[in-house]
């Protein structure tokens, strides 16, 4: 007699990975949006605080968060077009394991492109102690 199966369906596979990372950095995506909207509405608002909230985003933890937030939008967006093809490409099925692993590259490539320059930027403001 076969058992039934128990738990997930999706046993930690590379589908189930895209599909909670893809969710993951929606939200997170869709949180800094909301907060980016907020603190633009300031400026009509109240100037004066605009520069005040602007100014505490020129920290380095602001800019480590920012690469998080590079890195987001870069999966989010790659693996976007990979469920585009899943969804559209006869044969998407067949090469969604092999596409994940591609976005995947592309982004690491991608990123480690961005991620040097940013942080050069982000600590060069940094005063120097003696």
């Amino acid at each position: 007699m076969p058992t039934k199966p128990t738990g997930t369906l999706y046993r930690g596979k590379t589908g189930m990975w895209s599909w909670v990372l893809h969710r993951i950095t929606g939200v997170a995506i869709f949180f800094f949006l909301l907060v980016h909207t907020l603190d633009t509405a300031l400026v009509r608002l109240d100037p004066a605080a605009y520069n005040e909230v602007i100014a505490t985003y020129k920290t380095p933890i602001i800019g480590l968060a920012e690469l998080g937030l590079v890195a987001a939008i870069l999966f989010h967006a790659l693996n976007g077009v990979r469920i585009i093809l899943i969804d559209f490409w006869r044969k998407g099925t067949k090469y969604q394991n092999l596409m994940f692993w591609i976005v995947i590259g592309l982004a690491i490539l991608i990123f480690a492109g961005f991620a040097p320059r940013h942080l050069a930027n982000v600590f060069s403001h940094l005063p120097v102690g003696k």
